[in-house]
């Protein structure tokens, strides 16, 4: 499945059973640029797309989605399989919801992609939740992630024994540079702080590549058990 012209929807039902000629395990990013649960996508279409995900346990796939309530509408009608691992994206606070109908879902395992990460999620509750993917915006006009944006989900997944992973700071890195700028915990940039702006950090866009990947000089890669909900 593919956003096609003017970002239409397409489907490529002859591409389904590629994964059946694989041979070696794969971890498979399933419409990596689309989402599967998109209102024009039909429903057999995705009953299909599961029926191949379940007859290659040879493969793990992770399913993401921005239309959490249709995953959660149909999840009943779907199979679940160890192999299979449902995520929502939860780019701020206003989005936490999504996470609500990702607990109704019987994968053996439920995760939030953070990614670009926009805002604190301070209300994010990871109940039931297995892994946590966290990221910064890339690309022509990206916004800077506070870093407490990140080591609030960093802590929030310690205290809930929840697997944290840190994709990637984005364009923007923690800088302490004449160039750098300051960043508020809202996400604005300052060109002058005062007393009056709480919590402003240094930042500097350098790029994808320069930024890494460190939070407070750890890597975080930490990845979920399997089958926790089987």
């Amino acid at each position: 499945m593919t956003s096609g012209p003017g970002f239409g929807v397409t489907v490529h039902p002859n591409e389904l059973n590629l994964p059946r000629s694989w041979k070696a395990p794969r971890t498979i990013f399933v419409n990596s640029m689309s989402d599967l649960f998109h209102p024009d996508v039909p429903d057999h279409f995705i009953e299909d797309v599961f029926r191949v995900m379940t007859e290659t346990p040879l493969h793990t796939y992770q399913v993401l989605t921005k239309r959490a309530q249709r995953l959660s509408k149909l999840a009943p009608r779907l199979p679940w399989p160890e192999n299979v691992w449902m995520g929502v994206s939860v780019e701020s606070d206003r989005y936490s919801f999504r996470v609500d109908h990702l607990r109704k879902v019987p994968a053996a395992v439920r995760f939030i992609s953070a990614e670009p990460l926009l805002g604190s999620l301070s209300s994010l509750d990871l109940r039931d939740i297995n892994w946590l993917i966290a990221g910064g915006e890339s690309g022509h006009g990206a916004r800077p992630m506070h870093p407490d944006w990140v080591r609030e989900l960093r802590d929030k997944c310690a205290n809930n024994d929840v697997a944290f992973f840190f994709k990637q700071w984005g364009a923007w890195a923690p800088d302490q540079s004449d160039h750098a700028v300051r960043v508020t915990i809202h996400g604005q940039v300052v060109k002058e702080p005062s007393a009056e702006i709480e919590l402003t950090a240094s930042m500097l866009k350098v790029g994808k590549g320069a930024a890494g990947r460190q939070i407070d000089r750890r890597t975080w890669i930490q990845m979920p058990t399997r089958g926790v909900h089987a």
